[in-house]
C-alpha cells in the first residue's frame, strides 16, 4: 500500500530530526544528563529542538539492538536454548513426518516407493521418539533456566544495518508515495508448517527473503495499465496515480456519479520493488527470521523481529513469539508491543499481539514528519469470533494510546496504517460479528463497501491450502492466469464459511474468496491530505512460488498497497 501526500508549500529544506537529548547506543542517558521517556524497554528522545547537538548517537541507534539488557543474560538464554535444542529438534522431526499433498501424490505414483516410504517413516519415527526420550532431562533443565531468563527479555529484537542507503527524507514541497507489503508467510518450524500443507521452512524462508530483497523494478507498463484519472477528488475513492493534489480547504471538483464505480483490477505476479515497509506474520522459526534479517538488511536498515513476550506471561506458557516482523527504510522513533491476554487453545502457545511503531519520514521548519504503522495477527480458529472481537477492541485502544503518547506538538502525521492477518473475512456468515467491529469506523478498508460486502474487484487472499501444489497455481505466472478467471477463483480460493469453519453451502455465488489479510488506513484531515493511488490483495502460490505471487491493484485515491496471503492458521 502506498500513500501519496500532496505538495504542502513549506519552503524550509529537509534536515535530519533534531535531537538535543541524545542517548547512547546502549539506551542509557547521554552525557547531557537530560530527562528521558520510556516506552516499555524503548528509550525515546524528548522535545526535539531545531538544531542537533554537536555529538549525539545516530538516530538509528536509539533502540538497543539486543532484547536483553546485558551480555550475561544473552549467554544464559543461549545456554537454555542449547539445552532445549535436542528435544525441540526431535519433536519437530516427528511432526515433519506428516506428508504434504504433493508428497502423498508422489508416493502413490509408485507401489515400491510407497512401501519404502512407509517403512522409512516408521523407522524414522522410532528413532526420533527414542532421541526425544533421551533428551528430556536436558530439555527439562533447559526449560527451568529458560523461563526466568525471559522475564528480563524485551519483547522484540532490533537490527540496524549500518551502511545501508537510507531512504530519502521527505521534502513536503514534493509529492511522495509510501508502499507497504503485508503477508502471512507461514514460517513455522517445518513440523508445524505441515499442518498448513507446507514444509521445508528454511528453503521457503530463503526463497521469500530473496524475492523481497531482490524484487525487480516494476516495468513502465505496470502502472500504465491503470485507467486514466476520472476526477480530482481528494481524501476519497476514485482517484488514480496522477490525481492532482488540492490544498487544504479547497473545494473538490464535482464528481460524476458514474466515476465513483471502481474499474476492473489488474493482477501482477511480482513484488513491488519500491516497498518502504514490510509487515510479515508467522515468522516463528528463528532461522527463518535470521534469514530474512540477513537478506533484507541490505535494503531495510531498521528491522524489528522476534516480537512477543515468551515464557510465562499472563498465566499462560508462551512457547512461540508473536511471529510479527517489520522492516522499514525509515528510522524508528518508538516501538511498542502489546500481547493479547485472551488467546485460546493452540493459539495460546504463541504470543500473538500488536506491534506498533512510529517512524520518522523527515522534518521541516523544526517539525517532525512522522508515520504510524501497526502490525497484528488475531486468533485463528473460525469459531473464536468473540475472542477476535475482543482483540480488535484492545488493538484499537492500544493504537490510539500509542499515538497519543508519541505525538508531539507540531508533528506532521503522514499516515496511520494497520496491517495484518485478522483471520476473518467480509463475505462469510460465520464472521458477521467481526465484520461489524468499530475498527472499520476508525480505519478505512479500500476493498470494503460495508459489512458483508466487498468491492466487486476485491479478491480473496486465502487459497484452498489442499490445492496449493496443483499445476494451475504452481508458479506466480500460472497463479496470476488462474485467478484472473472467475472459474479459477471459485476452484482455488477458499470460499465463505460458517462459524464452525465448515464451508457455507448457502453462500451466494460467484463469491470472491475469503479476504483475511488487511492493510487499513486511518483518514485524517490535517495539513497534509492523502490520496489512495491503488489498493490490492494477493494470494499465496505453491511451494516454489513467492509468498505473494500476485498483487491485485486497482485505481483508488493516493495509497498503494499489497495485501498478503494467509496460512490456514
Amino acid at each position: 500500500m502506498g500513500w501519496r501526500g500532496g505538495g504542502v508549500p513549506l519552503p524550509a529544506a529537509l534536515s535530519p530530526p533534531p535531537l538535543t537529548r541524545g542517548l547512547s547506543p546502549t539506551g542509557r542517558t547521554s552525557s547531557t544528563g537530560a530527562p528521558r521517556q520510556e516506552q516499555g524497554d524503548v528509550i525515546l528522545p524528548l522535545s526535539p529542538l531545531p538544531g542537533p547537538p554537536p555529538s549525539q548517537p545516530p538516530l538509528a541507534m536509539l533502540l538497543r539492538e539486543s532484547p536483553f539488557p546485558s551480555r550475561a543474560l544473552v549467554a544464559l538464554d543461549g545456554l537454555a536454548s542449547g539445552l532445549l535444542a535436542p528435544s525441540f529438534w526431535a519433536v519437530n522431526r516427528l511432526l515433519d513426518l506428516q506428508q504434504t499433498t504433493a508428497e502423498r501424490r508422489r508416493q502413490r505414483e509408485s507401489w515400491c516407493r510407497s512401501c519404502r516410504g512407509c517403512t522409512g517413516q516408521a523407522l524414522a519415527g522410532l528413532a526420533y521418539t527414542t532421541l526425544l526420550l533421551l533428551s528430556l532431562p536436558l530439555g527439562v533443565l533447559g526449560l527451568l533456566l529458560w523461563l526466568p531468563v525471559q522475564v528480563a527479555r524485551r519483547p522484540f529484537a532490533y537490527q540496524y544495518t549500518a551502511g545501508t542507503a537510507p531512504a530519502e527524507p521527505w521534502d513536503l514541497r514534493q509529492r511522495r508515495s509510501f508502499t507497504f507489503i503485508s503477508a502471512n508467510v507461514c514460517l513455522l518450524p517445518s513440523g508445524l508448517a505441515k499442518f498448513s500443507n507446507l514444509g521445508q521452512t528454511p528453503q521457503r524462508a530463503t526463497y521469500i527473503a530473496r524475492h523481497l530483497a531482490l524484487a525487480p523494478p516494476d516495468p513502465p507498463s505496470a502502472w500504465a495499465s491503470l485507467v486514466e484519472p476520472r476526477h480530482g477528488e481528494t481524501n476519497s475513492y476514485g482517484g488514480t496515480l496522477n490525481t492532482p493534489w488540492q490544498p487544504p480547504g479547497s473545494v473538490p471538483a464535482e464528481v460524476p456519479a458514474e466515476a465513483a464505480e471502481p474499474v476492473p483490477a489488474v493482477l501482477s505476479e511480482r513484488f513491488p520493488a519500491d516497498a518502504d515497509f514490510i509487515c510479515l506474520q508467522e515468522v516463528f522459526e528463528a532461522g527463518a527470521a535470521a534469514c530474512l534479517r540477513r537478506w533484507l538488511g541490505s535494503t531495510f536498515p531498521h528491522i524489528i523481529s522476534e516480537v512477543g513476550a515468551r515464557g510465562l506471561w499472563g498465566g499462560q506458557l508462551k512457547l512461540l513469539n508473536s511471529g510479527l516482523f517489520l522492516a522499514s527504510r525509515y528510522p524508528l522513533l518508538a516501538v511498542r508491543y502489546h500481547g493479547f491476554p485472551n488467546g485460546a487453545r493452540e493459539d495460546a502457545l504463541a504470543a500473538k499481539g500488536l506491534l506498533a511503531v512510529q517512524v520518522l519520514l523527515g522534518s521541516a521548519q523544526g517539525q517532525r514528519i512522522v508515520g504510524y504503522v501497526g502490525c497484528t495477527h488475531l486468533q485463528a480458529p473460525a469459531g473464536d469470533a468473540a475472542i477476535r472481537d475482543a482483540q480488535l477492541t484492545l488493538g484499537l485502544r492500544w493504537l490510539q494510546q500509542f499515538r497519543e503518547a508519541q505525538e508531539q506538538r507540531g508533528d506532521v502525521v503522514a499516515f496511520d496504517v494497520l496491517c495484518g492477518d485478522l483471520n476473518f473475512d467480509n463475505c462469510s456468515r460465520g464472521d458477521e460479528l467481526n465484520q461489524r467491529h468499530r475498527l472499520f469506523e476508525v480505519y478505512q478498508d479500500p476493498c470494503r463497501r460495508g459489512p458483508g460486502q466487498d468491492a466487486p474487484w476485491a479478491i480473496g487472499t486465502l487459497l484452498n491450502y489442499l490445492k496449493i501444489y496443483e499445476e494451475p497455481v504452481s508458479t506466480p505466472e500460472k497463479l496470476k492466469r488462474t485467478l484472473s478467471q472467475p472459474a479459477g477463483q471459485q476452484q482455488y480460493l477458499a470460499g465463505p464459511i460458517l462459524s464452525s469453519g465448515q464451508p457455507d453451502p448457502a453462500a451466494p455465488g460467484p463469491w470472491q474468496g475469503r479476504r483475511v489479510d488487511y492493510v487499513l488506513y486511518r483518514q485524517h484531515h490535517g495539513a497534509l491530505p492523502l490520496q489512495t493511488v491503488s489498493a490490492g490483495t494477493a494470494g499465496r502460490g505453491g511451494a516454489r512460488a513467492p509468498p505473494v505471487p500476485p498483487s491485485l491493484t486497482t485505481p483508488l485515491p493516493g495509497r498503494r498497497w499489497w495485501g498478503s496471503p494467509s496460512s490456514p492458521s
